[in-house]
């Protein structure tokens, strides 16, 4: 195993166990601001060149597809990020905020929670404790 997938995985993970725990304190406050940021053009392209610059990033440093699951996991989240980050500046608005009202944020709340603590738990124990 890489010494670089072993840091992006230990990176990605805490990151991601950092973001959900907050997810999880501030339920409501996540739904309004998410809900506020759709409608916040300027603000939502700041965050989308963020997320172009980081999944360029990581593509660029780590694009591997092969060696186990943690390699291509690491890999999968920067195109991830990649991805979101250039549809989040390329498509209008308007059709962000019906994608965004599409996949009920607020009513399937925990499901988006769910899903990033699962990932974070797999990269952060894969990160510090899987021997490869």
């Amino acid at each position: 195993m890489s010494a670089r997938t072993v840091f992006l995985a230990r990176l990605i993970g805490l990151f991601i166990l950092v973001q959900v725990s907050a997810m999880v304190v501030h339920k409501q406050a996540m739904v309004d601001d998410m809900t506020g940021l759709m409608r916040d053009r300027p603000l939502l392209l700041i965050v989308g060149m963020i997320a172009l610059a980081v999944g360029l990033a990581m593509v660029l440093a780590h694009n591997i597809w092969s060696g186990g699951a943690l390699p291509i996991v690491v890999t999968a989240v920067g195109w991830i990020f990649l991805i979101r980050g250039v549809l989040i500046l390329v498509l209008p608005a308007d059709t962000l905020a019906r994608l965004f009202e599409m996949v009920r944020f607020g009513e399937l709340y925990y499901l988006y929670v769910a899903i990033p603590l699962v990932l974070g738990l797999y990269l952060t124990w894969a990160g510090f404790y899987q021997r490869g």
